[in-house]
């Protein structure tokens, strides 16, 4: 019994009906502050995403480096074979 309450709570999802009314609901207790929470929300997304940008071009960037370093790496290793092999 209580394994089928707890499949019958994982599985609801709220419709369109139990939607408007959190938002009627949202509405009344948080009123005037309403515009300031969603501006709060909006900044914090915006950081977020800078953030994961920041991210992922740091993460870019380490990578190219990481290829710059290891195409020194060749080409040293070329010029060094090239000296060996070069008749004197």
């Amino acid at each position: 019994m209580i394994e089928q309450m707890q499949n019958i709570s994982a599985m609801w999802t709220p419709g369109p009906l139990e939607l408007i009314i959190i938002l009627i609901i949202a509405v009344l207790l948080f009123g005037r502050r309403l515009p300031e929470i969603a501006r709060g929300i909006g900044k914090s997304l915006t950081e977020f995403k800078k953030g994961v940008k920041e991210a992922q071009n740091e993460v870019t960037r380490e990578i190219d480096d990481a290829a710059n370093a290891v195409d020194a790496e060749d080409s040293d290793s070329k010029k060094d074979a090239e000296d060996v092999l070069r008749p004197q």
